[in-house]
């Protein structure tokens, strides 16, 4: 693994964070330029990037993910953020899920958040931190279209949004399988989406929703 973090403090306490929890970090960097250099010589399985990179600390991390997606598409790729940051970021998401991921740096202390996260991208998985999707569906739509939705289906869409599949969701709500199946298709009729059973489908679908 590699970890992509400008502050020094934050980045050496990242990867002692990390070797304690078993995991192998090959290399570090401060900016992106270093990140995309350690990534073409070191193929690891995860990058772990912030958000806002020098020079100008905007979407620095986010255009070095993209580029490391495209050029590596073996390694996945997991997002760190200071706050909830629905543009760029929930884009590149959408554009190619599996292998990605997102988590609020405020998560990072509970290193089973994290360590599921990277596993998750690592396995070529999507991941995004439970907070963030709570959150966005925390926020009123102008349309009403989330309103419709019943408790459950919330609930439901939530865990959808995480890149959970049906059985996990049943798992997580103790529900059955079949009642997951026809909340989905309930969730996705009211969002007017095609219901699609892929697991990457159903994420980009929900995150192209969510950021609308």
């Amino acid at each position: 693994m590699i970890v992509a973090e400008d502050s020094v403090l934050l980045r050496e306490g990242l990867v002692r964070l990390l070797r304690d929890a078993g995991l192998t970090v090959v290399g570090q960097a401060g900016c992106a330029d270093t990140l995309l250099r350690l990534v073409a010589e070191l193929r690891p399985d995860v990058a772990l990037v912030d958000i806002r990179m020098p020079p100008t600390h905007t979407d620095e991390g986010v255009r070095a993910a993209a580029r490391i997606r495209d050029r590596f598409p073996e390694t996945g790729v997991l997002l760190l953020s200071q706050y909830v940051e629905t543009g760029t970021a929930v884009q590149e998401l959408s554009r190619a899920p599996g292998g990605f991921g997102y988590l609020l740096k405020d998560r990072i202390a509970d290193p089973s958040e994290l360590t599921e996260g990277i596993k998750r991208v690592a396995a070529g998985e999507p991941f995004i931190d439970p907070e963030i999707v709570r959150r966005l569906l925390g926020r009123r739509r102008v349309d009403g279209a989330l309103e419709t939705l019943t408790r459950r289906e919330g609930e439901v869409l939530a865990l959808m949004a995480e890149g959970r599949s049906n059985e996990s969701i049943s798992r997580c709500l103790r529900i059955g399988g079949k009642t997951v199946e026809t909340h989905v298709r309930s969730i996705f009729m009211k969002l007017g989406m095609e219901p699609d059973l892929e697991h990457h489908r159903r994420v980009l679908a929900v995150l192209a929703y969510l950021q609308a």
